[in-house]
Parts: C-alpha cells; sequence; structure tokens
C-alpha cells in the first residue's frame, strides 16, 4: 500500500486542538512531533533518563509542532487528503508538506542495511532472512530478528560486549554459568549459550523486548535453553552467575553495580558496556567502589565497556 504523508506544522499551543480534530477522520495513521516533550527529556528528571541525544532532536525543543498524517494512495485517500488540508487551515496550520511515500521505500527497507556481520573470532551475527555459510566449524552463527529491541551485533556497545565476553568465559575452568542483565533483542544470552555457558539467564524491563528475546531464542534452536525472565536489572533474582554481562548505558551500569555483587560467585567477571567514553571515569569509580578490580576497558568510537573481576566473597 502506498501512502501520502501530510506534515502539518503548527505552534505548540494549537497543536492539541489539531491533534483532537485530526483522530477523527479515517486516516492510515499519524505521528506527532511535540516540542513540549522534547524539552521535557532535555530535563532528563531521572539520571539514567539518557546518555546521549541527537542535535536533530535538541532543536526539535524550540521549533514548531508537527502532525504528519498518513493517508492511503487512492481516490478515497485523495479526497481525506482534502478534507484534512480544510481542516488544517481552520486550525491555523502555519506549514503544509504533502510526499508520496512508496511502500517499497518503507515496508522493510531498513533492512537492506542489516548484514551478516563477524563480531568475534566465534561469533558471527547474521538477520534471519539473509543466507550465510560459516567458514568454519568453530564459527557460530546468532541468527536476529531485532523486532522492537535493542541489538543487533552492529552497534560498538554490543560488539565490545560480546568480544569480552568471548575472551573472559574461556578464563573459567568449567564452563560458566551467565546473566545477562537488560538482554533486549537477547543477541549476548544467545552468544553466551554458543560460547558454552553451562546456564544462560537473561533478565529484561520492557515485555515487549523480552518477547522478543524469546522469539530469537527459538530461532537460534534455544528455546528452553536460556531462561529470559521480567525484572527490573537483578532486583529480586535469586541465582548467582560466573560472569554478568551488562549493555546498558552509564548511569543504569552505576546503578546496577552496586547490587550486582549479590548475584555473582566469588572472582566473577563483570562485563559492562553501553558507556560513552566521556562517563569512563564514574562509572570506573563505581565500579571499584563495588568491590571489583578493573581489569580492562576497550573502547571503539564514542563508546567503550569494562571488564571487571568481582574481590569479594559471598
Amino acid at each position: 500500500m502506498d501512502l501520502t504523508l501530510i506534515k502539518l506544522y503548527i505552534e505548540e499551543d494549537r497543536l492539541d486542538m489539531l491533534l483532537a480534530a485530526l483522530e477523527d477522520y479515517p486516516h492510515a495513521g499519524l505521528s506527532v512531533e511535540d516540542p513540549r516533550d522534547v524539552r521535557d527529556l532535555m530535563d532528563k528528571k531521572n539520571s539514567y533518563d539518557w546518555d546521549y541525544i541527537d542535535t536533530e532532536i535538541e532543536n526539535m525543543a524550540n521549533g514548531p509542532g508537527c502532525i504528519t498524517v498518513y493517508v492511503e494512495d487512492s481516490p478515497e485517500g485523495m479526497d481525506l487528503m482534502e478534507d484534512i488540508l480544510y481542516e488544517a487551515s481552520a486550525q491555523g496550520v502555519d506549514r503544509v508538506e504533502v510526499s508520496a511515500l512508496k511502500e517499497d521505500d518503507w515496508k522493510d527497507n531498513w533492512k537492506q542495511y542489516f548484514k551478516p556481520l563477524r563480531i568475534t573470532e566465534r561469533l558471527t551475527v547474521k538477520p534471519s532472512w539473509e543466507t550465510y555459510e560459516p567458514a568454519s566449524p568453530e564459527e557460530k552463527i546468532i541468527e536476529i530478528d531485532p523486532g522492537q529491541a535493542f541489538g543487533t551485533g552492529g552497534h560498538a556497545t554490543t560488539t565490545l560486549c560480546m568480544r569480552l565476553m568471548e575472551k573472559y568465559m574461556d578464563t573459567f575452568t568449567d564452563k560458566p554459568s551467565v546473566l545477562d542483565v537488560g538482554c533486549g533483542s537477547g543477541i549476548l544470552s544467545i552468544a553466551a549459550a554458543f560460547l558454552g555457558a553451562s546456564s544462560v539467564t537473561g533478565v529484561e524491563l520492557d515485555p515487549a523486548a523480552l518477547e522478543v528475546a524469546r522469539e530469537n531464542a527459538a530461532l537460534n534452536g534455544l528455546d528452553g535453553k536460556i531462561d529470559l525472565v521480567h525484572g527490573d536489572l537483578t532486583e529480586g533474582l535469586d541465582l548467582k552467575a560466573d560472569l554478568v554481562a551488562a549493555n546498558l548505558m552509564a548511569d543504569l551500569v552505576i546503578r546496577l553495580s552496586e547490587h550486582v555483587s549479590g548475584c555473582m560467585n566469588p572472582g566473577g567477571i563483570y562485563i559492562s558496556s553501553g558507556i560513552l567514553t566521556e562517563k569512563r571515569p564514574q562509572v570506573a569509580a563505581a565500579v571499584e567502589a563495588a568491590g571489583f578490580e578493573i581489569l580492562e576497558s576497550p573502547e571503539e568510537g564514542e563508546w567503550c565497556a569494562i571488564a571487571a573481576r568481582w574481590k569479594g566473597e559471598n
């Protein structure tokens, strides 16, 4: 289905009234860019709300509101567009932009940018719709459909975490147990299973992401072999792991570090990622204050990860 996009720019104090009027029309959908929402985001009411905001989003805080209305590219859709434009004029819209959106331009178009990617010596990530043959028997293929969850392997934060996992899982005499905090798409949990973990538990607060993780576990033949649970970091968890992986963001890693040792065996490895290099000193200080010895902190671009060993006893 091809669509026509109608972008309506209006001052923020009139945005709600226009939105209420448009909701009565049989459009194919609409989206809203509200400067007030951006300003609320910029206020950062919680320290862990965000680590990094793109400049383009920052600029939206001082711009007009915008409602994008999607209508079908059909005779009926064109009649509807006329009605919407009439309504927009009556509501005092400042500017209108109309453009065509072909189905081939948007439906699954993002998939062209997600290709098989060799992450470590033994791990390659590929989307389920791509074909790929491993270069050797040792190479493990992780199939991922990201859906509504973070984690395709291409982002530096995930890459750093997976490389550290592969390195430190090999340091254990026996197969280690792994806890993946904030598992997202499940990519790190799947990686741990393929790297030979004795058991894997993934924790995720977002129910939609947790469902994606379950689907990806099944896609990789690990249905029932990874324990995926709903939870906020390690709150309420009753388990001990040899290795904990947490690809989050700096403020959440700091928060997690205070309590994560309660879910670790003595001498366990704590790998954290999703940390901007400019925030590494604060995160490293929190990790050390929690009783860990930092082993290394590799970086890629503006991101870094931290590998640390638990020095205490439980």
